[in-house]
C-alpha cells in the first residue's frame, strides 16, 4: 500500500484552473479502486490519498497523470507501506 503526499508548490495560486480535472483523476482514482482515502493536508497545505492494489510504477504513472502534478500545482511524494499488523477492519489490506 501508498501513501501519496501531494504538497503545494511553486503554482499553487493555479489550482482553482486545474481543480476540476484533478477532481475526476481522484473520482478514477477511486472507481478504478485504487484510491482508498483521498484528503487534504491540514492546514492548507496539500492532499494526501492512501492508495493500494498496484504497483509502485503504475502509481507513479498515475500520479504523473494527475494535473496538479502536471501544472506543478503540488509536488508528489510516494511513501510505500509493507502492511505487517492491522485493525481486524483494515485486513484487506495485508492480503
Amino acid at each position: 500500500m501508498f501513501v501519496v503526499l501531494l504538497r503545494f508548490a511553486a503554482n499553487k495560486s493555479q489550482a482553482p484552473d486545474h481543480m476540476a480535472e484533478h477532481q475526476e483523476w481522484i473520482r478514477q482514482g477511486v472507481e478504478d479502486g485504487v484510491f482508498l482515502l483521498v484528503g487534504s493536508l491540514q492546514p492548507g497545505q496539500g492532499g494526501a490519498v492512501l492508495a493500494h492494489r498496484t504497483t509502485l510504477d503504475e502509481l507513479r504513472d498515475r500520479v504523473a497523470a494527475d494535473p496538479f502534478v502536471a501544472h506543478e500545482v503540488v509536488s508528489a511524494e510516494i511513501i510505500e507501506i509493507a502492511p505487517n499488523t492491522t485493525d481486524p477492519r483494515l485486513a484487506f489490506l495485508t492480503a
